[in-house]
């Protein structure tokens, strides 16, 4: 332990601890721009910069360690004064037009000029060239608003391991994009919008449809369907002034039915949909590999090799297509939940409602940048049109609602319509991190033992926590006799999130340093609830106040496994037939393809 005074209040630290995080631990804001909670300190816009004594410049206290004795001063004149300059300076190459700026009132930089009482630019002259990107589906990117905070940079990097991103030129002429000033659809780009997500102001973020959603709901010609995602149940509130992690579900069914959508339904649904679809593909790929000869393959196409992949986040689909092209055949055939969604709404359903597909209008609420991507690819067509019409994030629902004028917080709760808003507590939690795991074992294991997961609360618990890549491994015991060939085996697990984490996992797989039957890959930090379309900022405390969430929201249900939904079980008895079946295989399974990287 180290012992210091911060503003002559003595404190005791750990050794190692920067002078920001004992500061922020003891009540002291230090304004940042360019620090990255747990990922990035680099020292490079120097608005952290304090007074320490005998220094005889000041000190970026976000690389600064701290020192027995050392005496610290936060807020002297000195202080506030080379704050207030730095700011002035990068406000004088920032396109400011704030009150027409997507981040207006949800922007670090505006509000850091704010608690330093800037009001007016200090510096005119020359600024840099500006760029607009809108090449790509979920990204756009504005350099003029950039502040070469790099943050982008270090996500893409070290997060995700893309490193798509990255500073170009030298001196005034510094630009963050991609190589050669590509734009992002000319570069091995994954659309996750982590980017976005720690951006402090306005230069990248999600592309807006909101209007395309509005026009949609005043044509009296198209049925108008929205799913919402499991994460966003758990995050939606914070746009509305609720501490993270509490469930909004029902005012967030209220508000939708009030935009004027015809149908409120969940994504839940597909995803208890897809634990049949995929955990019958899992056990048909085990079958394959450990059953004895002459015991038969089954199910032609979906037989394919171990490890399975788990192909719920579009993200990590478009990473495998990049970097990882020998594992495509281990990746799941199944639709992500949204897009079996979709397809589900414009056969299934629009069947029972006696609509055309092309007249029913499918609106998606995720809590993912990478979902607008996904549903314009070519093979998310398979029910006569795009499967999904528009996606929007949890950010832009918030901004509809403002823009309808509807009181959020004093909404009532309504249920979901039926039959697609019916869903089990294992679809909840495919917004955690482990979670599509743990939904896939919930079913899974019951086919096989006829029993439910021996687990307490039916919880995988080392595959819940928050690091970065899990193992678990699970022996199987007393199966029913169709699947005897799987008893004393014992089941092996992965699980990662965040892509630089599941980069690594690939890596060793290759080696052989590790085997394993099942892996789940999510690509943003925590899974879906730290997607780039939820509320900013996501840190830490916010992911696992979010995970707490949607774990009571499970275990708040009677119905926790996805092969007991019976709405689920009347959508393959009218429409879908069987679980890897011919008609299933159709409208809910897809293929992937490697992609060329510049």
């Amino acid at each position: 332990m180290v012992n210091l005074t911060i503003d002559d209040r003595p404190i005791e630290v750990p050794e190692g601890t920067t002078v920001l995080e004992a500061a922020r631990g003891n009540g002291v804001d230090i304004p940042t721009l360019c620090y990255l909670e747990n990922v990035q300190a680099i020292g490079a816009c120097r608005l952290c910069m304090v007074e320490v004594e005998g220094a005889r410049s000041l000190v970026p206290s976000c690389v600064a360690p701290v020192t027995p004795g050392m005496k610290v001063r936060t807020h002297t004149k000195r202080v506030r004064e080379a704050r207030k300059l730095v700011m002035e300076l990068l406000m004088s190459d920032h396109a400011g037009d704030c009150k027409t700026c997507d981040r207006n009132e949800d922007c670090e930089f505006q509000a850091l000029a704010r608690k330093m009482g800037i009001r007016d630019a200090a510096w005119t002259g020359d600024v840099s060239e500006r760029h607009f990107d809108t090449s790509t589906p979920a990204l756009i990117r504005d350099s003029g608003k950039c502040v070469l905070c790099r943050r982008c940079v270090t996500v893409c990097k070290e997060v995700q391991g893309v490193t798509a991103l990255f500073p170009q030129n030298r001196g005034f002429k510094t630009t963050v994009g991609p190589a050669f000033c590509h734009d992002l659809s000319e570069v091995a780009c994954v659309q996750c919008g982590q980017c976005a997500a720690v951006c402090p102001v306005g230069a990248i973020s999600e592309k807006d449809e909101t209007a395309r959603v509005w026009e949609a709901l005043d044509d009296p010609n198209k049925f108008v369907v929205v799913q919402t995602a499991p994460a966003i149940r758990a995050a939606l509130g914070e746009e509305f002034g609720y501490a993270p992690g509490t469930r909004v579900t029902g005012q967030m069914t209220a508000a939708l039915r009030r935009l004027g959508f015809n149908a409120v339904f969940d994504t839940n649904f597909t995803a208890d949909l897809t634990i049949l679809e995929e955990g019958t593909e899992l056990l048909t790929r085990l079958k394959a590999a450990l059953a004895p000869e002459g015991n038969g393959n089954g199910h032609g196409h979906h037989a394919g090799p171990l490890p399975m992949a788990t192909s719920c986040c579009p993200a990590w689909i478009k990473n495998a297509e990049y970097f990882h092209q020998d594992f495509l055949p281990n990746l799941s055939t199944c639709k992500s939940p949204q897009q079996m969604f979709g397809a589900a709404a414009k056969t299934y359903y629009s069947r029972k409602i006696a609509k055309h597909p092309t007249d029913v209008f499918v609106v998606s609420i995720m809590p993912c940048t990478a979902k607008k991507f996904e549903c314009q690819r070519p093979e998310m067509e398979s029910s006569w049109s795009r499967d999904v019409d528009v996606v929007l994030t949890t950010r832009e629902l918030a901004a509809m609602i403002q823009q309808a004028g509807i009181d959020f917080v004093n909404l009532p709760d309504e249920q979901m319509d039926a039959p697609m808003g019916m869903s089990s507590g294992a679809a909840d939690i495919f917004a955690n991190t482990g979670g599509v795991m743990e939904a896939a074992l919930r079913t899974a294991y019951e086919i096989v033992t006829g029993r439910q997961l021996p687990f307490d609360g039916l919880h995988v618990a080392p595959i819940t926590t928050l690091d970065g890549v899990k193992e678990a491994a699970l022996t199987i015991r007393g199966c029913v006799p169709e699947w005897s060939f799987l008893e004393g085996k014992t089941l092996k697990i992965a699980v990662a999130h965040g892509l630089a984490n599941a980069n690594r996992l690939m890596d060793k797989i290759r080696k052989g340093e590790a085997e394993y039957h099942f892996v789940e890959v999510m690509s943003c930090p925590g899974g879906c609830i730290g997607g780039a379309g939820q509320p900013r900022m996501t840190t830490q405390a916010v992911r696992k106040a979010r995970i707490e969430a949607i774990f009571r929201e499970d275990e708040g249900k009677t119905m926790r496994k996805s092969h007991e939904n019976s709405q689920v079980r009347e959508a393959y008895e009218a429409f879908f037939k069987a679980p890897l079946g011919e008609r299933s295989h159709q409208f809910l399974h897809t293929h992937y393809f490697g992609r060329n990287r510049v």
